[in-house]
Formats: C-alpha cells, structure tokens, sequence
C-alpha cells in the first residue's frame, strides 16, 4: 500500500483489539482510492470497483483476525514488545491483503462453479446479470434465486449479460491478486523477511491453484474421485491459505519463525484446514440453510465430489444416490431423500470421523515440545480449534 503509516507502539493484546478495526479501516481506504482511480477511465471500471468494494468489505474477516490474534500470541512471549510493535503496520498490511486474497478467490470461485450468489444474496456476477433485466430475471438470481448446471439464471437472463458479468469477475479477481502481491511486497519490514512472506504468498496461491484444479476436475470427472484425491483437494484449495498463510506469516512478522515452528505451524495448518472444510462439506449437505445461506441442495445438484460423496460412492446405497446426484435438477422432496440415504449408508458417520482424526493430529502436533512453539501460541491454536468443533451441525 503507498500510503505511509506511523507505527503504533502497543502491548499485543492492545494491537490486536485496535488493529482488526484497522484492517477493516484499510480495506475501506483501498477501495475508496481505487475507485477514484478507476474513475479516470471509464465509468463502467469504476463501477466494477464498488460492487466489489460493496462485497468485499463485510464478512467475517476469519483470516486477518486468525493472523492478528496468532501475531499477538507470538509476541507475548517475548520479553519486550518491541518487534511486536515496530510491526504492528506491517501486521496489518498483510492481513489486509490475505482478505484481499480470499476475495480474489472467491470472484474466480464463482466463475468456476457457475453461482451467481453468495451467502444468500447476488454475487457480483450475480449483481451485473441483474442490472437491466426484468423483474421476474432479477427475482431469478436474488436471494436463494435458482440457476440451471450451467449457471444460467432461471428466467434466461441475456447470455451476452451473463458473459459480461462473469468476465467482470475474471478481470476483479486478477485486479485483486495483483494488489495483493503489491501489498506483500511493499509492506516495510526487513528484506529478509519480505523474501519469506512473498514465498509464503507463492506457495499458497500454487497450492490454491492445484487444489481449485482438483475441484473442477473431480467435478467433471476427469479427475477419478476417490477419497484420498477429495481430501487432497480440500486441503489444497482451502487449508493452505485460510489457515496455513495467516499463521506462518504472523510468525515472519512477529519475528518467530525458525524452521521447526514454521514446519508446525504448516502441519497445525492443515489440520485445522482439513477439519474446517470437511465440517462445511457437512453443513451444506445436511445443515440448516438459514445458517449456511446457501441452497439446501445446491452441492447435491451441482454434483460437487465432497467426502460426503466420496465415502457414498463407496458403499452400496450409491446407485440409489447416483441418478440424482449432480442432475441439476432436486427438489426439495428427492433431496432430503438422498439425504436421508447419506445418512444411512454411514457417509455423514464417516466425514465426522475423518474429523476427529483431524483435530487429533493437531492435538499431537501441537503437543510435540520439539516444534518450539511458545506456550501462548499453543493455546490460542487449541482455543481457535475448540471453536472450529463447536461449528458442527
């Protein structure tokens, strides 16, 4: 970020309470200047900007404040606070940047799979299909709106609007990554330490890469879905850069990390990763939608190959589920039938066990007195994983 920033001398704990706001202060300031950059050429830039200044800057903010709270921890430790607070800038730069990150994922996400909304409401693809379009397209793509396999809106929204749309988003995830590298390398810290933080961005995004590769493939089948190659795909596409990527920078940043921390923290990465999307791949196929804001069915009829599915294919319930599965079409009625046999063919049993197995490993992991994590690091890990078990449906 351009923008000069004085470092704010605090106790960790302190910068952290402080720096969440300023994480969201910052992201409010990016946009801002970026929309008034991007209104120099052509209104239409401009307004792609603040559609996506208008989704971004909500949410739950669960990577930046994973970063800040693991920085503070680290920084307890130590007996000054000096490096803490000489980084406390620094700190927030990058966990402005993983949001941006995780929205630039989020936009090409969303092209991959063809969704036109997000969290109950339209998208920003969603958002351009409906500007112009009547109200019974509108209605299609809004709240809960259906959308055929294709992604086409019910209500056949004009294909050259949809090919609009999701080109916009195309061209605002690749804004947003390139501002996100901007970011890393631009923050003022040490060089040696900007190396590593800008390799740490390198890994994530390859590792995303693969793993978003993976899920297309898997989804289309030319990937073979087995449960080895789901669980890889889930660690890949997920784990690395909502877990791994904010704990292992807040360790450059607070000025901990040593090779067996950093391979620690790798391992507690994906573990707690691993765990948190095979808890999501259960809430969107038996939770409560009201709480997921997703479709009830939407994973069923889209056929996303999740654990779920993958333990289902492996059990003689799968020919009663197979027709249904991926269909693009599943009412309300055939799908809590096939959620009923998902159920009963131990499919659900199964995730949650691969779950347990999951937090164990990250139990063992941070146990391990060699890793040389520092004790209030170990128990922010344990804490963040105990809430992680309280998210089961």
């Amino acid at each position: 970020m351009t923008e000069q920033h004085q470092a704010t001398a605090l106790r960790p704990t302190e910068a952290v309470e402080f720096s969440i706001d300023r994480v969201q202060a910052r992201l409010e300031e990016f946009f801002a200047n970026r929309i008034r950059e991007a209104e120099a050429y052509h209104p239409a830039y401009a307004h792609l900007w603040k559609l996506c200044s208008e989704r971004t800057l909500g949410g739950k903010r669960i990577r930046p404040r994973l970063l800040l709270d693991f920085a503070a921890a680290l920084g307890a430790e130590t007996e000054s606070n000096e490096t803490l607070a000489a980084s406390v800038e620094a700190i927030v730069d990058i966990a402005t940047a993983v949001e941006l990150l995780h929205a630039s994922f989020l936009l090409h996400d969303d092209v991959f799979d063809g969704d036109l909304v997000r969290r109950g409401t339209p998208n920003l693809i969603g958002a351009l299909v409906n500007e112009g379009a009547g109200p019974l397209e509108q209605a299609a793509v809004g709240p809960g709106g259906a959308h055929d396999s294709a992604g086409t809106p019910s209500g056949s929204a004009a294909p050259n609007r949809l090919h609009w749309a999701r080109t916009c988003g195309i061209l605002m995830g690749d804004l947003l990554l390139a501002e996100v590298h901007q970011l890393f390398a631009r923050t003022h810290v040490a060089d040696a330490q900007r190396t590593q933080l800008l390799d740490l961005l390198a890994h994530a995004i390859t590792e995303s890469v693969v793993g978003e590769q993976l899920d297309v493939g898997l989804e289309d089948g030319t990937v073979a879905a087995d449960t080895a190659t789901v669980l890889e795909m889930c660690r890949l596409k997920t784990a690395t850069y909502t877990f791994e990527l904010p704990l292992r920078a807040a360790a450059i940043l607070a000025g901990s990390s040593s090779p067996a921390i950093d391979a620690a923290l790798a391992a507690a990465g994906a573990h707690l990763g691993l765990a948190f999307q095979l808890q999501d791949d259960l809430l969107s196929t038996f939770g409560d939608p009201e709480v997921h804001g997703k479709d009830a069915y939407s994973d069923l009829r889209e056929g996303k190959e999740t654990a779920v599915i993958a333990a289902a294919r492996m059990t003689a319930a799968w020919p009663q589920i197979e027709p249904s599965f991926g269909s693009g079409r599943l009412d309300a009625a055939e799908g809590a039938r096939v959620q009923e046999l998902l159920r009963e063919c131990g499919a659900e049993r199964f995730v949650r066990g691969l779950i347990d197995d999951q937090m164990r490993a990250l139990h063992e992991t941070l146990a391990d007195a060699t890793s040389g994590l520092p004790d209030r690091a170990r128990q922010t890990l344990l804490a963040l994983a105990d809430r992680l078990d309280g998210r089961r449906s």
